[in-house]
């Protein structure tokens, strides 16, 4: 393996791949959205090809537009559970709300799939943009996008202390002694917060990581901020190159008021490639999954974005941008300003934008042979604006496949990517350093 610096891969997992049509492509797998054995299989095949970690996203609401697209979401840890039982590298990265979570419990889960897989966890940390998700907890209403936030950071404050209320020495597990635990290395938190309270402490000893990755996709500037204090990985979505960089460049520099170097923080943008052996050919292939596009599935994702309901509008007419505005405290903050800048850059009509959107939900879609495809990773890699990508394959597993076989090799050859693994947990993989406990004699020494 190169000493250069090396690309962090993942696969994002998305039942029958990112593309919206995806489950109507012919050689799709639609029967197979609940089976386990097909996402066992599509991990078995990342793993082979040394990625990462796989990723599985999620949302405590059904999906307004399912009428129309395979829009389940399972509840990701039990799925990784099953994972990691036939895998043995590759990290296992799930996504829970800290709106609509409690920390002990959580705590609990995550803990369990770090031991269960001995170190591959990994927590996509988001507050949640489904406002229909309140009705299913109780609530009368969503919090508002501050208060949202404010919650997430006592949960990080609370959850971080729950992993550490095990000393790492505590477990000691001696039959002979008759002692199984040092109780003296075990404490409680006894946490009276605005939010939350949780005395502790957690009832299974510490994982093999210290914690979990922490990873976070929000691109606003509370989610920004969150992000450069907390976040391990950063998930994020970027039409242009130079945008890409814009983001990179202001995490690392809000990451230093942390007192955080910027190896600590994977920045990966979404990628989903459209892959033939000639432009022509990729390009065929981008327009036969956008020809299976419904306009009634792509206007309610864009009105999810950007607040402005299109249905009556003309398809092949203009955006009408000078609505946006007025609909903008409606969008969701991590798309809406990415929509926005496609229409003043490029002026597409509806139609262009909805097809623009239907790759990828706003993530970088790109139509190209496997050098293309590897020259662009490079060029992102090397150029300041990402640290790697979550490949977000349009179909599944097919999709998936031609990225590994084709392009994969490319990047190796130029020395960007592993050969084989070096470690066995997520941290090692993404060269973080294990954390130490709050209890640990360095971090009382520093405090």
């Amino acid at each position: 393996m190169s000493n250069q610096r090396q690309l962090v891969l993942n696969l994002f997992i998305y039942p029958g791949g990112h593309h919206e049509a995806a489950w109507r492509y012919r050689r799709s797998e639609p029967d197979r959205i609940l089976d386990i054995t097909y996402y066992q299989e599509l991990a078995q095949r990342a793993e082979a090809s040394k990625f990462d970690a796989i990723f599985f996203a999620d949302g405590p609401a059904l999906a307004d537009n399912v009428r129309y697209a395979q829009r389940f979401r399972f509840e990701p840890i039990t799925w990784l559970a099953a994972i990691a039982a036939v895998t043995k590298r590759i990290g296992l990265i799930a996504t829970a709300s800290t709106t609509y979570t409690e920390p002990y419990n959580l705590a609990r889960l995550f803990a369990s799939l770090d031991h269960l897989s001995r170190g591959r966890a990994g927590w996509n940390i988001v507050t949640t943009s489904a406002p229909q998700a309140a009705q299913n907890f109780g609530l009368p209403e969503h919090p508002p996008h501050h208060e949202r936030y404010e919650r997430a950071r006592e949960y990080l404050d609370v959850i971080s202390r729950l992993w550490d209320s095990w000393e790492d020495d505590a477990l000691v597990n001696d039959p002979g002694s008759g002692i199984f635990a040092d109780t003296s290395k075990i404490h409680t938190l006894d946490h009276v917060g605005k939010h939350f309270r949780v005395r502790g402490p957690l009832n299974i000893s510490r994982v093999p990581q210290g914690r979990p990755v922490y990873v976070q996709a929000g691109a606003s500037d509370d989610g920004r901020a969150f992000a450069a204090r907390y976040a391990e990985a950063i998930f994020t979505a970027h039409q242009t190159l130079d945008s890409a960089k814009a983001f990179y460049a202001d995490i690392k520099r809000q990451a230093r008021a942390f007192d955080r170097g910027p190896d600590e923080i994977k920045i990966l943008p979404g990628i989903s490639p459209f892959i033939g052996s000639t432009q022509a050919e990729a390009d065929r292939l981008q327009d036969e999954f956008n020809a299976l596009i419904q306009p009634e599935y792509s206007l309610t994702q864009l009105r999810q974005m950007i607040g402005l309901d299109l249905t009556g509008y003309d398809l092949d007419g203009p955006v009408p941008r000078h609505l946006i505005d007025t609909a903008s405290a409606r969008g969701v903050a991590s798309r809406f300003k990415l929509v926005v800048d496609i229409v003043d850059r490029e002026k597409p009509t509806i139609r262009q934008l909805v097809q623009r959107l239907a790759g990828a939900r706003g993530h970088w879609v790109i139509a190209g042979t496997p050098e293309k495809i590897a020259d662009n990773i490079q060029t992102w890699f090397e150029g300041g604006a990402a640290d790697g990508f979550n490949v977000m394959p349009p179909w599944l597993p097919g999709g998936f496949d031609v990225f590994a076989e084709q392009v994969v090799p490319i990047l190796r050859k130029r020395g960007l990517f592993r050969e084989d693994y070096t470690g066995t947990t997520l941290r090692e993989h993404y060269g973080l350093a294990r954390p130490a406990s709050i209890y640990s004699n360095a971090v009382k020494a520093i405090a």
